[in-house]
């Protein structure tokens, strides 16, 4: 921003015809009279008289004009970005009028460098100050948030109000049983002194420690947090530690101590592994035991069957929805009534189509009048249900599958039942889930000769009798297979069903051919191409590798 002044020094004539270097450099010297003429923001022209020691080391003087008896200076503000003006204006006063006139025009600049230098190393400070106030001011805000959270997560309320997981207790307040843990460890170390004051012929102190085991016990009962404990559980946690403090001091040595506590590692680990053989057993039982009120069902609705004459009917009306490709083709090979009942029905109810479901039920001698029955009473509305008796396939013969001469073996018998063991949970649980007697049905293996079953289907999909359908399976014949022959849902996690689980990998044939830790694919649903499987003729490999 320039501002255009008239100086008026107060000085003799000889002094005015100084040379105006000598001039400028003693400026501050000088009593000078400026009349500064400006603009206010409103656009009005102001003037004001000044003194030339007033005006702050800032101002310099630039291109000096020479008058006869006064000097139209222009004074620039180097504090001021703005556009300097240029040109000269002649401006009027309130003492006296100046009039236009020749101007000469000198553009020599008259400032000491050394002030000028100050001025802007002055400024530069200045920034590097500014710059370095508003960087402390945001560490000191960071420092101020940083704090104020710590001091939050120090006054929150860790403690779990109730619990926010359905399904483990695990997710709880990594604190909430603690309580419950000291106790429990406090029990361990009561029968390590116990044993060890018994074997020192202490039994006061013996019979002290078992009290004390038993109270304990009694206390934690079923807890498994210590929202669950007794209120008096820590005060008899106490009285637990004072009792072990007692021992510790009679009875405490570090190898017996060890001796001790390795003992019985060795046999809780033993009844850990006795307990999960008794719980893989009593699962598989569960699994397959028929309750009380149905164990007559099967012989029931096979009088039934035949008491209404149903047997007599040799063959029944051809349906040619039974070999129809366009439509969807389930397979089920079952001798549970109620189970294949369950499959049927649940898939029918969450059908979009019923009527174009068509059900293959395959069935033994033994359950075929019973099957029968069932569905002749309690067929699913629109669904097409056909049951078919095992031995009338005239093709499954011991001369051409080979897996029929090899379950009527005796070694493979005494493989599922154990015959020759006193007892079959002790000898039989390393794979008990594989060892299922069920495997003796050729049911369970005439999944491997769809293709003979059904002659004249492409695409079928084999249900187990051991599922429950909860929506429309008929997607699942617009999946691309992409050339293969089979369609199935993997289950491959970490150990769980990998080959190592199914195949003898001690045999030279199987290690040579298989990978243990391939994985393997669950049986309960799968989605067949019938033309890929004649294609690459799956049932010849099938029986390969059962002579093998």
């Amino acid at each position: 921003m320039l501002h255009e002044l008239t100086i008026c020094p107060n000085v003799d004539k000889q002094e005015r015809d100084a040379s105006s270097a000598a001039y400028m450099s003693n400026d501050n010297e000088k009593d000078l009279d400026i009349i500064a003429t400006y603009s206010d923001v409103s656009g009005t022209i102001r003037t004001c008289r000044v003194k030339m020691k007033d005006l702050s080391a800032s101002w310099v003087l630039e291109n000096p004009i020479n008058v006869d008896k006064v000097q139209v200076l222009k004074l620039k503000d180097t504090y001021q970005t703005s556009t300097p003006f240029q040109e000269n204006v002649e401006q009027s006063t309130d003492d006296q009028q100046f009039q236009e006139g020749e101007i000469l025009s000198h553009r020599q600049t008259y400032w000491s460098p050394v002030k000028f230098k100050r001025q802007i190393l002055r400024q530069k400070r200045r920034d590097l100050r500014t710059a370095e106030l508003v960087r402390q001011d945001k560490e000191v805000d960071k420092e101020m948030q940083a704090t104020e959270a710590i001091e939050s997560l120090k006054n929150m309320d860790t403690v779990v109000k109730g619990k926010y997981s359905i399904w483990r207790k695990d997710f709880e307040n990594p604190n909430a049983d603690s309580t419950l843990k000291l106790m429990r460890d406090q029990i361990i170390m009561a029968k390590v002194y116990a044993n060890i004051a018994l074997s020192k012929k202490q039994t006061a102190l013996y019979n002290s420690l078992l009290k004390q085991v038993m109270e304990s016990l009694n206390v934690i009962g079923e807890a498994n947090s210590d929202a669950d404990l007794h209120p008096s559980s820590l005060d008899r946690a106490k009285e637990m530690g004072h009792a072990l403090s007692v021992a510790k001091d009679e009875l405490y040595d570090c190898c017996t101590v060890e001796r001790k506590l390795r003992a019985m590692l060795l046999t809780t680990e033993d009844n850990l592994e006795s307990q999960k053989k008794r719980s893989a057993f009593l699962i598989q039982l569960a699994a397959k035991t028929v309750p009380k009120p149905l164990h007559c069902l099967s012989l029931q609705l096979s009088a039934d069957y035949h008491f209404h004459g149903y047997y007599q009917t040799k063959q029944e009306p051809y349906n040619e929805k039974l070999e129809d490709p366009s439509l969807y083709h389930y397979a089920i090979f079952s001798d549970n009534v109620l189970a294949t009942s369950v499959v049927v029905n649940s898939t029918v109810l969450y059908a979009n189509e019923p009527e174009k479901h068509v059900f293959h039920i395959v069935t033994d001698k033994l359950n075929f009048a019973a099957m029968k029955m069932w569905f002749l009473v309690n067929s699913p509305k629109n669904a097409t249900i056909q049951v078919d008796n095992i031995d009338d396939f005239k093709w499954m013969n011991s001369s051409y599958c080979s897996v029929l001469r090899q379950l009527e073996s005796v070694r493979i018998k005494d493989y599922y039942f154990k015959a020759n063991h006193p007892s079959t949970l002790s000898d039989g649980a390393d794979h008990l889930k594989y060892r299922n007697p069920k495997y003796l049905s050729i049911l369970n293996h005439l999944r491997f000769y769809l293709p003979e079953v059904h002659p004249k289907l492409d695409k079928i999909l084999f249900l187990d009798d051991d599922i429950v359908v909860q929506k429309d399976l008929t997607p699942l014949w617009d999946v691309d297979l992409k050339g293969m022959v089979n369609g199935a849902v993997e289950t491959c996690k970490e150990s769980f069903h990998r080959f190592d689980k199914y195949l003898n990998f001690s045999n030279p044939i199987i290690i040579e051919n298989f990978d243990p830790n391939a994985c393997g694919w669950a049986f309960g649903m799968n989605i067949f191409d019938l033309k890929e499987w004649r294609k690459r003729n799956i049932t010849a490999i099938y029986h390969h590798w059962q002579d093998l």
